[in-house]
């Protein structure tokens, strides 16, 4: 198969068409963040930096830590920025760029989310490490592509439909990321569950303001959801696009987030720069 101008879309320099970088611009160990701010505090603990570069919202810089080649990338907010992310980083690895066509042999990467999220859980503190073991997506990004789910995958998502008792035009899809990539960052400082995606930070999670919501006190119902002694522990805006997209393209992908907010608590955190910072060490040094 070749490949169009017009579907894959490259800048005059042969760049990817939103990340603006080059396939040599890259590493196979990719750590997504999607404040373009916080790239610069992942690469200030590389040991040198070989590629900084910025193309809109998206941000990369990549460098060595420890021996090993890393890249620190900007997402912006948002599954459909996701799309772009995981189109573009498949296509700089598995598509001749020049030629316009599918490599023989298949790349994977690895791609490592740090975020920050909302807890939803009320013993859970402001700053805690969150891994997500499950997410669910109330974003539509997956539904637009030949994604397969498992057989758990599609007994748990019926499961939290049945439980929301969602509005009909809400179509979520329930997706595992990648166990081997997971399981590199538990440890006794990090707390595991079910993580929430939405399509967005005010009435998709259930807050309202002036406008209302057809979910008010979402993030209450889901606090009380369980699966197999697994609760749903926070809620955030990009993995189950990650998890689903990535898997499908044969992909390893993982979230771990900071909490910022404790939603039953109405709590917020004051500054969570310094934790932020130690959250990146502890992923770098893990990966």
């Amino acid at each position: 198969m070749t490949y169009s101008q017009s579907e894959l879309v490259l800048n005059g320099n042969g760049a990817v068409y939103h990340l603006g970088v080059k396939p040599e611009n890259i590493s196979n160990k990719i750590i997504l963040v999607g404040d373009q701010d916080r790239v610069s505090l992942v690469s200030r603990f590389f040991d040198s930096i070989e590629h900084k570069s910025q193309h809109r919202e998206f941000v990369c810089h990549t460098g060595s830590y420890k021996g090993q080649r890393i890249t620190a990338l900007s997402s912006g907010i948002g599954t459909d920025n996701i799309d772009i992310i995981l189109n573009e980083l498949d296509a700089l690895v598995n598509i001749d760029l020049q030629n316009r066509t599918d490599k023989q042999e298949i790349s994977t990467l690895e791609i490592v989310r740090i975020g920050t999220c909302g807890i939803l859980q009320r013993d859970i503190p402001v700053h805690s490490w969150i891994i997500s073991d499950y997410a669910l997506g109330l974003d539509n990004v997956a539904h637009f592509y030949q994604t397969n789910f498992t057989k758990e995958e599609i007994e748990i998502c019926d499961k939290l439909k049945i439980f929301l008792n969602l509005p009909s035009a809400i179509k979520p899809y329930f997706v595992l990321p990648s166990e081997h990539l997971t399981n590199k960052l538990k440890s006794k400082y990090t707390i595991s569950g079910i993580t929430i995606t939405s399509s967005g930070f005010y009435g998709p999670q259930g807050r309202q303001l002036r406008l209302k919501t057809r979910t008010e006190n979402l993030q209450l119902a889901l606090g009380d959801f369980q699966h197999n002694g697994v609760t749903v522990t926070n809620f955030e805006m990009e993995s189950s696009a990650l998890f689903a997209l990535g898997r499908a393209l044969g992909h390893k992908c993982a979230t771990i987030c900071l909490g910022v907010a404790n939603r039953p608590m109405m709590e917020f955190s004051k500054g969570y720069s310094v934790q932020m910072s130690e959250l990146i060490k502890y992923v770098l040094d893990r990966i």
